[in-house]
């Protein structure tokens, strides 16, 4: 094998890839023997079928396997020679395919990983903001879980419906006249002064009297979750069938037994655990927000192109739904999409730079991730799809590259990890709007 570089500018690598004819020609010979002791065809016994039969039969199949395991081959032994790591899968390009009698040619382009000193990890001073649940809060949780297990009495009474009360209605949502996908329903039960519906809605209906039909007018918020109707006028057809009343179960012992615990004491403690278990959350991305912070001002090398354009595309592609969807924020709904482009791709260049250097810290470390880890993590995220769990199984059974994709953030948590371990850590209890305060987060 005949390797000539032919670039080699900053971390852009291509290389001129030449296998002489003889070696094809020695790897066909080998390959067609083997295939001509495993073959059974009518005439010729069991591994005695002529090599001139085989060749005639298998050539042109064995030239492609062949050329594309040598290809493999000397891809490897190039990346191992020259030492080399590349930032994404290298770019091959086949100039001659090694016909009979011609040498095998190609080209291959890549970007490599840049060469960099993990800088001086000690010094790292964090700060972990923690915060504890407040009796107000489980009492708020304990509220609103009594508040969706209420029942609804319906009223003998044909009476207005007035706050408090809820009525159940039939409607037909139309769009200039015409019903839209996803607006009609039947016996809604709709609370007069409650939450959840499109501002206006149950306002316009209070005074309604079972029986009475009405028709409304409502305009979708700017930020509704279907970007059709995001921002538009839509009249509502109502029809009043029934007036109900709500009870909401009292919050004591029976109420929690109805929820399969022992007493309220049991619900209060489950509710603060997980109230303090999402203040937890927050207060490692704070921690792990700082900490990034700081090593990515002790570090500066070259990042690859490819790599950078590829988590770009990940965050426009996301940025492009949340438009469309109108769920942009204002200020950044009012930049222009070159202004837009230039600050993620600023945002896209310090991920590759920090991933690239947890990643290195990692190898350095040897941190690994192990089988069990990995096991884990695919079973959490099949548990993201509830009932389509044998679909997402089968999904990874068919694509361990989807399998291993799932390495990268287990490492990362595990690097991060061995930093906040390494850092000199002081505790510091906010208050929860303090510390779901996180500025300027990426």
């Amino acid at each position: 094998m005949q390797v000539t570089p032919t670039l080699n500018e900053g971390l852009k690598r291509a290389f001129t890839v030449v296998v002489p004819s003889a070696d094809l020609q020695a790897r066909r010979d080998a390959r067609l023997k083997e295939i001509s002791k495993e073959i059974r065809l009518p005439g010729f016994r069991p591994g005695k079928v002529p090599l001139s039969v085989v060749k005639q039969r298998y050539s042109e199949s064995v030239q492609g396997e062949i050329l594309e395991k040598i290809v493999q081959d000397s891809l490897s032994k190039l990346l191992e020679e020259q030492k080399l790591r590349p930032a994404m899968q290298p770019h091959i390009k086949l100039v001659q395919q090694g016909d009979e009698g011609k040498d095998l040619e190609f080209t291959v382009e890549m970007e490599i990983l840049p060469e960099f000193e993990v800088p001086n990890l000690s010094g790292l001073k964090l700060t972990r903001l923690t915060s504890k649940a407040a009796d107000e809060e489980i009492e708020k949780s304990l509220q609103s879980i009594a508040k969706r297990n209420q029942t609804f009495a319906t009223l003998e009474e044909k009476r207005p419906a007035v706050k408090g009360d809820v009525l159940c209605v039939d409607f037909v949502g139309k769009l200039n006249g015409e019903p839209f996908e996803g607006g009609t329903a039947q016996d809604v039960n709709v609370e007069i002064g409650g939450e959840g519906f499109i501002p206006g809605f149950a306002e316009q209906i209070e005074g309604m009297s079972p029986g009475e039909e009405r028709v409304i007018t409502v305009t979708f918020p700017e930020n509704y979750q279907a970007s059709e109707l995001a921002g538009k006028e839509a009249t509502f057809d109502i029809k009043a069938k029934e007036l109900k009343l709500a009870t909401v179960p009292e919050i004591n012992d029976e109420f929690a037994k109805t929820l399969g615990l022992e007493n309220l004491e049991q619900l209060r403690k489950i509710l603060k655990e997980q109230i303090e278990g999402e203040y937890n959350q927050l207060s490692r991305m704070r921690i792990k927000r700082d900490l990034l912070d700081q090593l990515v001002d002790k570090v500066d090398f070259e990042v690859p192109a490819s790599l950078v354009d590829a988590e770009f595309a990940q965050i426009w592609a996301r940025i492009e739904e949340e438009r469309k969807a109108g769920r942009l924020d204002a200020e950044e709904a009012a930049k222009d999409e070159e202004t837009l482009r230039a600050e993620y791709r600023k945002i896209a260049v310090r991920r590759v730079k920090l991933g690239l250097l947890l990643a290195e810290i990692g190898r350095k470390q040897d941190i690994q991730v192990s089988r069990d880890e990995l096991m884990a993590a695919m079973q959490q995220e099949i548990r993201r799809f509830p009932g389509q769990e044998r679909m997402v199984y089968e999904f990874f059974s068919r694509n361990p590259q989807a399998v291993e994709n799932l390495r990268g953030p287990i490492l990362e948590n595990k690097v991060v990890d061995y930093l906040i371990e390494l850092a000199d850590v002081t505790e510091k209890e906010v208050t929860p709007e303090e510390l779901a305060d996180m500025p300027d987060a990426e």
